[in-house]
């Protein structure tokens, strides 16, 4: 559900790994109100964690953000143009839910935001189908649908009310589990079958050492990795360390690949002990990791002789055999 009320900052979908068999198609779709600068209604749809379409009500059509998808929809006009009105009627559906949803759970002022995920997950080696639609109000869960069961399960007690009212909607209930266990699996195969070229690439990334002031905490910074399955991690005498350090999420780049940075507080080590400390990207799609030495001279700054550079690849690094 991560994933889910993170899209409220927009395509900032926090992304988790996923084993190379196992694919994904998730729709997530954003009505707002009262919130400046962004659509009142947003739908993101992604394969894989990577995004393939986007709508919103102003520009009122799906653009396909991946090549392969567009060359897909230029076979299949009638599917884009489905994706389009589907996108069309949400975005009216979901004012009539918002509406509802502020006086059963009793708030009075804005900005609101509701979320909706559903989709579903394709394991292309056991034939495993796992489905899922999920919602979301002012950046908590408030609802899940138990695909089994065909109930709903409020997950805050001002959703009960909305929980016993959809459980009596059985058309819509029904209409849930055939997209999410017959539809959405259907269409995941036809799309990772036509773009598995680029769903299974891999990608090695970039790797920098980056600091913004003398006093700040060293960023290792790796981006232009795919697939998503990697770690960015700091060592001291080959062992990895936990304090003085911080990881970030793996964030999704604009051409489909990924970026991780990982800080550490450098300002704690003593200056003969940097030889002892180095940053590993380890990728489960190779064999070698990719390996920096703590060295002031690997380090790309904006207050030295170094640019600050995040797109840096450190001529420096070695490879693990």
């Amino acid at each position: 559900m991560k994933k889910l009320l993170s899209f409220v900052v927009l395509l900032g979908i926090t992304l988790h790994n996923v084993a190379a068999v196992k694919h994904s198609l998730r729709y997530f779709r954003t009505a707002t109100y009262g919130v400046p600068g962004f659509p009142e209604f947003v739908a993101v749809a992604t394969i894989n964690e990577v995004q393939m379409g986007y709508y919103d009500s102003n520009i009122k059509t799906v653009k396909p953000k991946q090549d392969w998808m567009m060359k897909l929809f230029e076979k299949n006009p009638n599917h884009l143009k489905w994706y389009s009105q589907r996108c069309l009627q949400s975005q009216h559906v979901f004012k009539a839910d918002m509406n509802s949803l502020k006086q059963r759970l009793n708030l009075t002022e804005g900005p609101y935001t509701l979320q909706i995920m559903n989709g579903c997950e394709w394991d292309e080696e056991t034939g495993e189908i796992r489905g899922y639609n999920q919602y979301g109000y002012n950046g908590e869960d408030i609802l899940a649908l138990d695909l089994k069961n065909l109930t709903w399960t409020a997950l805050k007690p001002q959703a009960v009310l909305t929980k016993l009212t959809w459980d009596t909607e059985k058309a819509r209930l029904e209409h849930n589990k055939k997209f999410c266990i017959y539809i959405c699996p259907d269409w995941l195969k036809r799309y990772v079958n036509h773009g598995r070229s680029f769903l299974q690439k891999k990608e090695r990334p970039s790797v920098s050492l980056l600091q913004r002031t003398p006093t700040s905490m060293l960023t290792c910074h790796a981006t232009g990795f795919y697939p998503e399955s990697a770690d960015v991690f700091w060592r001291r005498d080959g062992e990895e360390i936990h304090e003085g350090v911080e990881k970030g999420e793996i964030l999704a780049n604009n051409d489909g690949t990924f970026q991780m940075s990982v800080e550490f507080n450098v300002s704690s080590v003593q200056p003969e002990d940097w030889k002892r400390y180095d940053c590993v990207f380890k990728f489960s799609g190779f064999k070698d990791d990719i390996i920096i030495k703590l060295d002031k001279s690997t380090i790309r700054t904006n207050w030295g002789k170094g640019c600050f550079n995040p797109l840096y690849t450190d001529k420096s690094l070695k490879i693990n055999k």
